[in-house]
């Protein structure tokens, strides 16, 4: 699974995915997927556009972009059963049951229990060849475990996230209820896409309404 990873990362199509966004510019800023934190670590510096007046860093969207087709080419190529995705924030609750029923993932919602991928004596042993976690710094164990397990993590990460056990970083807005509804909703999409669930965008027949929370 690394070395496919690794392939997609350096492949020459990662030249033509930045040609042509999957939404506009003003579609993600309505959703406030580029609004960041007060606070960036240097991990995160090269997804970083500017810092409004405020002291509030902006992500980069079009490096938003650009990995969530990296993430939907990758995940694409792997059994949905064998995808997990990780939400321990509420606001990311609703987009990840949503993802999950779309795309066929499994999910694990509020409290992950230390061991889950790593002790096949628990009862919520389970394995997974890719790990989707929606905030770095709520899901540390998480992806600890991944690692130990060899199972590459896909991350959507804020300007305060640090990404030493991340394999693909997506810079996001991973705290906003419409920002995650939103990236879970492209990425969902972009699987079936390359999956040939769907021949175009215009055959994707969920909203962004669907996937967002209502608490």
């Amino acid at each position: 699974m690394q070395n496919r990873l690794q392939r997609i990362l350096n492949s020459k199509e990662l030249v033509t995915m930045e040609e042509e966004l999957l939404i506009s510019e003003e579609e993600y800023q309505k959703s406030g997927v580029q609004i960041g934190t007060q606070l960036k670590t240097k991990d995160m510096l090269k997804y970083i556009f500017k810092i409004r007046n405020d002291g509030l860093y902006i992500l980069d969207l079009k490096y938003t972009d650009k990995m969530i087709k990296v993430a939907g080419k990758m995940l694409s190529r792997i059994n949905p059963g064998e995808i997990l995705v990780v939400a321990q924030r509420q606001y990311a609750f609703r987009p990840v049951t949503k993802f999950s029923e779309v795309t066929g993932a499994r999910s694990i919602i509020g409290r992950f229990i230390p061991g889950t991928l790593t002790n096949p004596n628990l009862e919520t042993y389970t394995e997974a060849k890719a790990i989707i976690v929606t905030d770095p710094l709520a899901d540390t164990q998480v992806m600890k475990e991944a690692r130990n397990v060899g199972s590459p993590v896909i991350a959507f990460c804020d300007a305060n996230n640090t990404t030493d056990f991340v394999d693909i970083v997506i810079p996001s807005n991973n705290k906003g209820r419409r920002s995650l509804a939103l990236v879970y909703w492209l990425l969902a999409r972009e699987i079936l896409l390359k999956k040939g669930e769907i021949k175009d965008y215009s055959e994707y027949k969920f909203s962004v309404e669907d996937f967002e929370s209502q608490i």
